[in-house]
């Protein structure tokens, strides 16, 4: 398996590694990339999925239950419900979204595409995506899989990482800039 040292070094790395090469064995790794989109997505949007898995208050067997149930209703994958039970387990939910980019990166590393983090003031549409990958892949030279987030405080525009790259087109950062020339 071709992996960076960079991401098997660190324990989120380990996790994504470890459910990278089952995936691999089992000819899932699309599946478990789908139902890992469906847990951040869900992460995103709930407070209490948030809650659970970065609260120490919460039991290893509490945890491993309120994971097990979410799962369920969120659909993901057997594989993907049975890993996020072991990182209750072992009181690592709080991981979980470096061990999903991490996965992330793998997958795209296998596929020979680039993963480039987009952050964006507002969910993107199919056909935004589609564009974005485009205008990327134009620019690198090679395909890009974009892992996507949004934070709304940045007014509009996007935040594109590609590695140590970063390509700002925040209105947030904008203000910032045009704030800080005005002190000047």
């Amino acid at each position: 398996m071709e992996t960076s040292g960079g991401i098997q070094a660190s324990l989120s790395g380990r996790y994504a590694t470890a459910l990278f090469a089952l995936a691999r064995e089992t000819k899932s790794i699309d599946t478990v990339e789908a139902s890992l989109a469906t847990v951040r997505a869900t992460l995103d949007q709930s407070d209490d999925f948030r809650r659970l898995t970065q609260s120490p208050l919460v039991s290893r067997k509490q945890a491993a239950a309120a994971v097990a149930a979410t799962a369920d209703v969120m659909g993901v994958d057997a594989t993907t419900k049975n890993f996020l039970g072991v990182l209750a387990e072992n009181r690592r939910l709080s991981q979980l979204p470096a061990v999903m980019r991490a996965f992330r990166d793998l997958a795209a590393n296998f596929r020979g595409e680039t993963t480039a983090e987009v952050t964006s003031a507002h969910p993107l549409d199919a056909e935004q995506v589609d564009a974005l990958k485009q205008q990327l892949r134009t620019r690198i030279g090679r395909e890009v899989a974009v892992d996507l987030s949004v934070d709304p405080s940045l007014l509009g525009g996007l935040v594109v990482k590609i590695g140590s790259q970063m390509i700002d087109s925040s209105i947030k950062t904008r203000l910032n800039s045009l704030a800080h020339a005005m002190k000047g």
